[in-house]
């Protein structure tokens, strides 16, 4: 009798290990992948830190700045802020193979349906995360450089000190000499902004609206899957309101202009969702009567006779 039972341990083991074999191997050419692009994003990492910095630079020229300029404060700072744009794009140039990876070692567990049901979401995913991304960089980022900055009277400032530095200069100095204006009284605020917290609110916001831009993508799955419903989605339509005011205040500034632009966006994302989600209900509903397995409910139809006058 123990002979038997070791037999059947290792009989049930033995696929395991194959699964574990197969993970380790995907794993390591995911983490491979991923460190090859973040090699090849930090290439090119000076290119995209001005990308980014972008809509400040725009907004500074628009307050009157002529010479728009960022800092950084410690020696290390500026090459731990590429590695970071680095870490970030090289998982953008990396996520078709992880992705791939990932659908290989699920794909022989799943049946046709169920591979033909996951694939095209696979696919969405990185679009709408890339939809969202382009919607924060483009939109939103400009919107709240344009509140944060907009406190200070930065174009009077810099008008200020243009005036002070251009009068008053000895004539007989060299055209290099750097002049620093001379006040007699109080301090002139201005805005000399760092290099990695001012990248830390742009990542911030392009990570979290490409999060938001996959509810669509989800509440799909999960309604391909029978985890959600059109008719569970709208009833509680009330409380998703409440929770994209909440997630609105969370991650943009105390701008309303932005936090409605948030709130318009996801929530017109949410009635979306409910959308694609009757659809797939449809159709699950019109295979299953092609199969002869679809069964109305005979409470509800009577109940629904008896509602007739």
């Amino acid at each position: 009798m123990s002979q038997i039972d070791n037999d059947e341990i290792e009989d049930s083991s033995a696929p395991l290990i194959e699964h574990l074999a197969e993970l380790r191997t995907r794993l390591i050419r995911a983490v491979a992948a991923f460190i090859v692009g973040i090699v090849l994003a930090f290439t090119v990492a000076e290119p995209i830190l001005q990308f980014l910095l972008g809509p400040i630079e725009q907004t500074l020229r628009a307050l009157g700045d002529p010479s728009p300029t960022m800092q950084y404060t410690s020696p290390q700072e500026y090459l731990f802020t590429l590695f970071r744009i680095s870490m970030v794009f090289g998982f953008g140039l990396a996520f078709p193979v992880i992705s791939f990876q990932l659908w290989r070692f699920v794909a022989p567990g799943l049946y046709k349906s169920e591979k033909n049901a996951f694939l095209p979401f696979m696919i969405a995913s990185p679009i709408m995360f890339l939809l969202g991304a382009s919607f924060a960089h483009f939109v939103v980022t400009p919107l709240a450089m344009q509140f944060f900055l907009g406190f200070a009277d930065v174009s009077s400032i810099f008008a200020n000190l243009l005036a002070q530095a251009t009068d008053g200069i000895p004539s007989n100095l060299p055209a290099d000499t750097a002049v620093v204006p001379e006040t007699t009284e109080g301090m002139k605020i201005t805005f000399f902004g760092k290099v990695n917290e001012s990248l830390d609110i742009t990542l911030k916001f392009i990570v979290a609206f490409g999060l938001c831009f996959q509810l669509p993508v989800l509440l799909t799955l999960m309604g391909k899957a029978g985890l959600v419903s059109a008719a569970g989605l709208g009833s509680v339509r009330k409380y998703a309101v409440v929770a994209i005011l909440v997630l609105a205040a969370l991650v943009t500034p105390p701008d309303v202009t932005t936090q409605a632009i948030l709130f318009v966006v996801v929530y017109g994302l949410y009635e979306v969702s409910i959308f694609l989600v009757r659809i797939v209900e449809k159709k699950r509903e019109k295979e299953l009567k092609a199969q002869g397995l679809w069964f109305e409910d005979e409470d509800e139809d009577e109940g629904q006779e008896d509602r007739i006058p």
